[in-house]
């Protein structure tokens, strides 16, 4: 064995603790760099590669099944452009009654023998397929009107009974349930039947694509026989928007990570290097030359720091692949959450990092003469910070904690490595929560309501459907006939505290090419259900709510006057308020109901969206709400509460990024600490011959780390509130919109003290080691130490 390697060895063996801090401390950051990385490879594209890995439908095609066959729609297969097909697929909306008789809202099903295919390959995400008859399998969408626990429930068709078997997802949201074809025949009886073909198109990446396609598969067909077609990018857009402001977070989250693998492995290895100058002088009085005194100690650092980028690896992509999981529930995708390419990235970069930190560190004590190398690390000199020392000893305090208090100004350089580790921790975390609380908040906006009433107009026999012949269309609420009292049953209503009632329509905007979706709304409280950024709500007619999107495209702001047309009639409002609306990618205009009744005189809610009073049983209001309105022949039905999915995976996210990052923040205190003490043994030897109790030196270390903790925690806050605003505004700005306050101010006065506070809870808890260390040393060992 070299005397090089004695060094080594000798090195990883004393320092102990310097050892196990390197390593955790690896260990943490690339467990958290893995586990970012990995989730943000994951959060690219998440609609397209879902999309691809199930072969979604471009298009999704109804026919009337009287005026076409299904030889005809297995040739249209051979159309100019398409590269396959599935299909065709009977369809047909049903009506459901739950177990207590109540009617659930209408779904589409389609009959298909099984989930798989070579278009829309549909992925189970509970349960089984439906393989028998009286069986069911919902779309996943609505599993989440229906509620939690809807697998095994038995329900009622046509007065016969049928048993939900499982919960599906398809990446084209071609339909709103399956069952098996013979089992939807016996459904649908002798009424019109509707076909459904899947196509998949050569091209199909534009608009005008998968129109072209559709026309040449129009083309194959009997004239008049497509009754309604869907574009893939329809419902792309659709999902897209769902999601527009929550992949940012997730890639937020992954740079976090990776930020912090980088800065807390260079602190941690920069202060141990450093400190070890003294013993690197010994060495080159011992003849040891630059080079290998370099190496030696780079070899120290990289020995523990490979042990923990190791087990960091395997810790973060276990810790990806549940957290994917829930990913790939929401987004239909089929990722194992092991991505080789981030581990190998980021397992060399933790090593290249701390070889690259190790070195330049060791490289400079290197060079070094022995004389000036021996000299450093040994206690400071006695004249240093005494301006403190005698500052903190008039303080009303016992002598170790003023003593402590003044410590670190003894040591300025080494009080600002500790102070920036606190700040760092106190900033990261300030940060994740912000970020969490303001995702949170975006959903909010989403879920103010509780209970949803539709006017739903029952078809007599053979009467086609919104979406064509037959029953296969999908069923649109229609206006109520007698919308006051609809509000007046709903006002009256115990336990109600809003409501508003929505009419949705079409109109175009001068400026913005297409057509608009329209929302004029009514009700005494319209407001509560939006989130104001800018301007004021609507206070009559002729006035519009828009949003950021909507006011780029038109190169409007709030105040300017703007030409709207609808239903032919062209119609001049005053935009007085910006609002925070991600529908319709923001292009959503929201007016009152009055402003759109001079194109459409007969105008009235088709929808009302309401809210119950704090602690009011939601399933119970909606109950009693849907008795009172079956005289007036409206439906009411509770919202699901469940928390989305995706910030159930941002707010896993927040507390493991957050607990590593305390625990590295405590590690690298603890780290500067022990090496602090160990230098000061003589010191500490001292203080106790002169009658200093293990109970004074404890407190004595705490108290040393006090100010800095208090200084690291609240510069950490500061900049980690300002580090959430300025990054959710600007991930915001991205994708177009800007946010509204109350999703951008999301620390109260009492939060702020508390997350500062935390870094003196860090810095405590970093010392509480060496300080029982410091304790336990007896005088003679410590006065034999210099």
């Amino acid at each position: 064995m070299s005397a090089l390697t004695r060094v080594v060895r000798s090195g990883v063996g004393r320092k102990r603790v310097q050892t196990v801090v390197i390593g955790l401390v690896v260990a943490i950051a690339v467990t958290s760099a893995v586990l970012g990385g990995s989730l943000m490879a994951a959060s690219q594209g998440p609609f397209d590669r879902a999309f691809g890995q199930q072969r979604g439908a471009h298009l999704t095609a109804q026919f009337d099944a009287g005026a076409v066959t299904e030889a005809q729609l297995t040739a249209s297969a051979g159309a100019a452009g398409v590269a396959a097909s599935a299909g065709p697929f009977t369809s047909a909306q049903v009506e459901l009654t739950d177990e207590i008789g109540h009617p659930v809202p209408p779904v589409t099903v389609v009959g298909r023998a099984d989930a798989g295919g070579a278009v829309d390959r549909v992925v189970m995400v509970d349960g089984r397929w439906a393989t028998g008859p009286g069986e069911i399998v919902l779309a996943s969408g609505d599993r989440l009107r229906f509620g939690p626990g809807v697998v095994g429930r038995q329900w009622k068709v046509n007065g016969a009974p049928v048993t939900v078997v499982g919960i599906a997802r398809s990446a084209g949201d071609t339909a709103g349930a399956w069952t098996t074809p013979a089992q939807l025949a016996s459904w649908a009886g002798d009424g019109p039947r509707t076909y459904q073909m899947l196509y998949r198109f050569s091209a199909a990446g534009s608009a005008e694509e998968v129109g072209a396609g559709k026309t040449a598969v129009e083309a194959t067909v009997p004239a008049g026989s497509l009754t309604g077609a869907v574009s893939w990018l329809d419902v792309r857009r659709e999902a897209i928007s769902d999601t527009i402001l929550l992949v940012p977070f997730l890639i937020a989250f992954g740079l976090l990570g990776v930020v912090m693998a980088v800065l807390i492995i260079g602190n941690v290895i920069a202060g141990a290097v450093s400190t070890s100058t003294r013993r690197i002088g010994i060495l080159k009085a011992l003849g040891f030359t630059p080079a290998q005194v370099t190496r030696a100690y780079v070899a120290q650092a990289l020995l523990p720091a490979t042990v923990g980028a190791v087990l960091g690896v395997v810790a973060g992509n276990l810790l990806t692949i549940p957290i994917l999981a829930q990913t790939n529930q929401l987004y239909g995708t089929s990722d194992n959450g092991v991505s080789l390419g981030v581990d190998a990235l980021v397992f060399g970069g933790a090593l290249a990092v701390v070889a690259l930190t190790a070195l330049a560190a060791a490289a400079r004590a290197g060079r070094l003469r022995s004389v000036d190398a021996l000299a450093v690390g040994r206690t400071p000199r006695p004249g240093r910070g005494r301006w403190a020392t005698r500052l903190t000893s008039r303080l009303p305090l016992p002598r170790p904690v003023t003593l402590g208090l003044a410590h670190p100004f003894a040591r300025p350089v080494r009080a600002v490595s500790i102070i920036a580790a606190i700040a760092f921790g106190a900033a990261a975390v300030t940060f994740a929560i912000g970020l969490g609380t303001s995702l949170n908040r975006v959903q909010e906006v989403e879920d103010i309501a509780d209970v949803q009433v539709n006017a739903l107009r029952e078809r007599g026999p053979g009467e086609p459907g919104p979406g064509g012949p037959g029953p296969g269309g999908p069923r649109e609420p229609e206006p109520f006939d007698d919308p006051a009292a609809i509000e007046k049953v709903i006002a009256a209503q115990a336990g109600t505290a809003g409501y508003m009632g929505v009419a949705r329509g079409e109109i175009t905007a001068a400026g913005i090419t297409g057509e608009l979706e329209s929302v004029a709304v009514t009700g005494p409280d319209s407001a509560r259900y939006y989130r104001m950024v800018s301007g004021q709500w609507l206070t009559g007619p002729g006035q519009v709510i828009v949003s950021t999107p909507f006011l780029t495209a038109a190169g409007k702001q709030v105040g300017d006057s703007i030409a709207l047309t609808s239903n032919g009639v062209r119609l001049t409002a005053t935009i007085v308020g910006e609002v925070f609306n991600t529908d319709n990618d923001g292009l959503q205009v929201v007016t009152d109901m009055a402003t759109l009744r001079a194109a459409e005189p007969e105008l009235a809610p088709s929808m009302y969206y309401v809210s119950v009073r704090s602690g009011t049983d939601v399933e119970g209001y909606t109950q009693a709400l849907k008795t009172a309105l079956e005289p007036a022949g409206a439906a009411a039905d509770s919202l699901s509460r469940e928390p989305d999915e995706m910030v159930v995976v941002v707010n896993v996210l927040t507390g493991l990024l957050s607990l590593m990052l305390i625990v590295v923040a405590g590690l690298g205190v603890m780290n500067t600490v022990v090496l602090e003490t160990r230098e000061r043994v003589h010191d500490l030897g001292v203080h106790k011959a002169l009658g200093m109790t293990p109970r004074q030196t404890t407190a004595m270390v705490i108290a040393s780390v006090v100010v800095t903790g208090l200084i690291g925690g609240a510069a950490g806050t500061a900049f980690g509130v300002l580090l959430q605003r300025t990054v959710i505004t600007e991930m915001a700005g991205s994708v177009g919109f800007r946010l509204p306050s109350s999703v951008l101010d999301v620390y109260g006065s009492g939060e702020l003290v508390l997350l500062g506070l935390a870094g003196l809870v860090i810095a405590v808890a970093g010392a509480l080691l060496p300080a029982g260390w410091a304790a336990r040393t007896r005088v003679a060992v410590a006065l034999r130490t210099e």
